[in-house]
């Protein structure tokens, strides 16, 4: 067999990170605390960048909100695991739980699913085993609300462990949660009133509702650096997304010295210097642009969740990266960084922007995890001969869900409802 060489022309695409994309990248998922400080040691190291006079007040880099010396002290999950060791907990079940508590965010919030931490420990555990956990052990934990996976089971658990409200209401208001009516909150008060209770009581239910924590774990002692982005502000039926300015730095460039130094650069040419001056120009144009893109997402998510923040705190509706991404013209992956580590300002307090998308599980309908467990809830409750898994499918889909069978499987076991040939 013979051998040759011969020459062949070859295209193709490749996609590269330039330093610049990356600088931008990386900038825009820096949280608020951070890129103040990155800012302030710009402004220290940068001749070209200074503080600009038309500031919306006085900006202090050691501002009360801001600890930049933040002290030793326990953070979130070092608190969790040090209740641990007071309870009379076995070694399996102490494992377990800080398994558990290291899936578990700055917010409070579990942010993987039981299935999911079921494959991390190895399928040592069982996702039943799991849930008990959580539900037996984290869930009684301080503070209140922590280990939670949705805004309603966050609610559920603060009030279950609070010893202030009675038994009554506390039924009065899991029942109120478990309504699957709940962009309609005058249905769920004539259910209510039918079912025994007064207007009183209902009003007083949904007033503890929305003295609720949906982040229980942002209060804690040692996040005392985190401020938020964005400020809703309700005005009748409207809802404004501002932007946060009262501590942030406004930067500008020294145009005066870039032009005395660009007339010594035409004699002798310095490139470390012509570098300072492009930093300085790419700095001010990208914080702008990060502050900008901030506020776009959020207004759509708030606009998206304007129930939620208006009068009904039990309705949130399914909102995902993509949606978000079309409708303010970028890719997901963007939509992602920008929504790591931003925090905005409500009416119900200062909230991760992450924790107001909830996924939808049908590609043809909104609906959220927690509506889907409900309505597989109500079909098995109502079942007369237990329903597989295929057939409370096509149930769904001819109400237009579009599920698949595995999906039905996936959430009725979340659920811990047996299968039909155990019920």
């Amino acid at each position: 067999m013979a051998i040759s060489l011969s020459k062949n022309l070859k295209q193709k695409q490749n996609l590269k990170l330039t330093p610049s994309l990356k600088k931008s990248i990386d900038l825009l998922q820096l949280s608020r605390f951070e890129l103040i400080k990155k800012i302030e040691k710009e402004i220290i190291e940068n001749p070209f960048l200074e503080r600009s006079d038309d500031l919306v007040g006085e900006i202090d880099f050691n501002h009360r909100d801001f600890d930049f010396e933040i002290e030793s002290k326990l953070s979130l999950s070092e608190s969790l695991i040090k209740q641990l060791n007071e309870l009379s907990l076995s070694d399996r079940e102490i494992q377990l739980s800080k398994l558990i508590i290291g899936c578990i965010d700055e917010s409070g919030e579990l942010t993987e699913d039981i299935s999911q931490i079921e494959e991390i420990s190895n399928y040592v555990y069982s996702e039943i085993e799991i849930e008990n956990n959580l539900k037996n052990i984290i869930h009684k934990l301080s503070p209140s609300g922590v280990g939670y996976r949705n805004h309603k089971e966050c609610i559920q658990i603060q009030i279950l462990n609070n010893p202030e409200i009675k038994k009554r209401q506390k039924k009065l208001i899991i029942s109120i949660l478990s309504n699957e009516k709940l962009d309609d909150l005058n249905q769920i008060k004539r259910t209510v009133i039918k079912n025994g209770y007064s207007e009183e009581d209902f009003n007083s239910a949904l007033k503890e509702i929305k003295n609720c924590d949906l982040s229980p774990g942002l209060n804690y002692e040692d996040t005392q650096y985190i401020e938020a982005d964005l400020k809703i502000s309700m005005k009748e039926k409207n809802i404004e997304v501002n932007f946060n300015k009262g501590t942030f730095p406004l930067i500008k460039l020294d145009n005066d010295l870039i032009s005395d130094v660009k007339k010594e650069l035409k004699s002798k040419k310095n490139k470390e210097i012509l570098e300072k001056i492009n930093d300085a120009k790419w700095l001010l144009t990208s914080v702008k642009k990060r502050n900008e893109t901030v506020q776009k997402v959020g207004k759509y998510i708030c606009l998206k969740q304007i129930a939620f923040f208006d009068n009904n705190p039990l309705k949130i509706n399914a909102l995902s990266n993509k949606e978000i991404a079309d409708e303010i013209g970028v890719h997901p992956s963007t939509v992602s960084r920008i929504l790591r580590n931003k925090y905005i300002d409500t009416p119900k307090g200062i909230m991760p922007m992450k924790s107001l998308l909830i996924s939808s599980v049908s590609r043809i309908r909104d609906v959220s995890v927690a509506q889907l467990m409900k309505l597989i809830q109500d079909i098995v409750n109502s079942e007369k001969k237990p329903k597989s898994d295929k057939k409370i499918a096509i149930e769904l889909n001819k109400r237009g869900f579009g599920l698949a069978r595995r999906t039905i499987s996936k959430y009725r076991k979340k659920n811990n409802i047996p299968s039909s040939r155990y019920r």
